[in-house]
């Protein structure tokens, strides 16, 4: 009897383990769309402006280092295409990163125009945007949602910037909000079943393009399968014996999630789903997450409250220890790591650690360390510069 009744609840406990995670709770967008309102919002923009202009470091530091960049050349000569086609790690590679540095550099150029008041960068940022929305029709191959979504994440932070503050006009507008619309969001509304930074990426692009064309429906629906896949990406022990998931990967097994996680059969608070394939991928993720809260609290709703800041705030403490140099045990990825976590910091610890008031030894140490934040060159720019111990 006492043996049924043993197996009874191992059963049951595991079952409990493995049962599909209840959808958290989406945000909904806001009644009135907060603009400039993409991952930086007008305070936040007036406040890197102010400490720029008095010297004040780190912030006139992280702007010159901008300024040196080749994405603020205002000899930048676009280079749209009409299809990007983009296979698995960017081969081929046509027009894949004339795409994403494009994009970067037509952010680049907006938050010059905002910081020095240069309607020459204000014009560079235009025809950029001017340049693609008036060709590209489509992505391509394997890795066309990836690629939408980084570039797709860094088109509506600069015309964020651009339609909402530059007052020289911009006559395109509407037809650069067309590409969003027919060419960008559809590659990325509807997620993705590949390792989670893809579909958080994408997530990221919807969310930033709903807020530009102030696309509620689109809103909501990316912010659910954002919080979805947050929950499925980053561990927490409350979650239980295993990982959360995402229902429809069917990942309805204990040897399936420990296969998705890279073969980590060990789960600890703050591992991500991509720890041990490396930590720039991670990073990728980690940096998704924040982008969409810090949007999110722009727009109204802040997330960093939620379970959402809570597996942030570990996702970056676990992954800033390592990178520090912290030894790597054996039971976490056989004892090897693959660093390069890339400069995706500041945007969380300056909201956790600064606004919220969270000790972030490890993370702050290494933010403080990678100052001032430079680009990945995908989609993250000069975040010590937008984000960096900034109270707006």
């Amino acid at each position: 009897m006492r043996r049924t009744a043993l197996l009874t609840a191992v059963t049951a406990l595991v079952a409990g383990a493995l049962a599909w995670p209840s959808a958290p709770r989406a945000e909904a967008a806001p009644t009135v769309f907060a603009h400039p309102g993409v991952t930086v919002s007008q305070g936040q923009l007036d406040f890197a402006r102010s400490k720029v202009l008095a010297g004040a470091q780190p912030w006139k530091g992280a702007y010159d280092q901008m300024m040196a960049s080749k994405y603020a050349d205002l000899n930048r000569t676009p280079r749209p295409r009409s299809v990007v086609e983009c296979g698995s790690y960017s081969n081929p590679n046509n027009g894949c990163t004339d795409e994403r540095e494009d994009a970067i550099a037509a952010y680049t150029h907006a938050l010059a125009w905002y910081i020095n008041r240069d309607a020459r960068h204000a014009q560079k940022s235009i025809q950029l945007m001017d340049a693609w929305s008036a060709v590209i029709t489509d992505h391509t191959n394997s890795n066309a949602p990836l690629q939408t979504g980084w570039a797709g994440s860094s088109w509506p932070r600069a015309a964020e910037i651009i339609k909402h503050t530059y007052s020289g006009g911009w006559p395109n507008s509407g037809r650069f909000g067309t590409m969003l619309r027919d060419v960008y969001l559809p590659e990325v509304i509807n997620g993705s079943h590949s390792n989670g930074n893809w579909e958080l990426s994408m997530m990221e692009a919807a969310v930033g393009i709903s807020v530009f064309l102030e696309d509620r429906a689109s809103y909501d629906k990316a912010m659910a399968k954002f919080r979805t896949r947050t929950a499925a990406y980053v561990y927490l022990a409350s979650d239980g014996a295993l990982p959360k998931t995402v229902p429809s990967q069917n990942l309805d097994t204990r040897d399936k999630i420990v296969k998705y996680w890279q073969g980590q059969s060990t789960f600890t608070t703050g591992l991500t789903q991509e720890t041990c394939r490396d930590l720039t991928h991670t990073g990728y993720g980690i940096s998704a997450i924040a982008h969409v809260a810090e949007t999110s609290r722009i727009q109204g709703h802040d997330l960093y409250g939620t379970d959402v800041g809570e597996r942030l705030r570990q996702a970056l403490g676990f992954q800033a220890r390592y990178e520090l140099g912290a030894t790597v045990p054996s039971t976490l990825c056989g004892g090897t790591l693959h660093l390069g976590l890339g400069p995706v910091t500041e945007v969380g610890y300056n909201a956790l650690h600064n606004r919220l008031g969270f000790a972030m030894t490890n993370t702050e140490a290494l933010t403080k360390r990678n100052r001032p934040a430079g680009s990945n060159n995908l989609f993250v720019a000069w975040e010590t510069l937008t984000h960096g111990d900034n109270p707006s």
